[in-house]
């Protein structure tokens, strides 16, 4: 006959919380505007699109400035809405209809 065991815990490893590192440090009276793409290209990412606020470190009063001014920048065209290689690998043929 099994003998009765008792209930194991499972024990999670200590999990050390990574130490979350500002892409920038503004000061109390800096201010984010569109012009200054040098600034607003470290806030995006390869592709195109605006971080989000957990990868940048920014107060959410800050990473909405930092969006309103990507979103002003690529309006004015000093900055691309996306990437500039166009197109996934693989997928050039998408809308030929020589393949069906």
């Amino acid at each position: 006959m099994a003998s009765p065991r008792s209930p194991r815990k499972r024990r999670r490893p200590e999990l050390t919380a990574k130490q979350k590192r500002a892409v920038y440090r503004f000061s109390e009276e800096e201010v984010v505007h569109y012009k200054d793409i040098a600034l607003l290209r470290k806030f995006m990412s390869d592709r195109g699109k605006i971080r989000a606020r957990r990868v940048t470190g920014l107060t959410p009063k800050r990473q909405r400035e930092v969006a309103m001014a990507i979103k002003n920048a690529r309006e004015m065209a000093l900055l691309p809405y996306t990437a500039y290689k166009s197109g996934a690998p693989g997928r050039s043929d998408r809308g030929s209809r020589s393949n069906r």
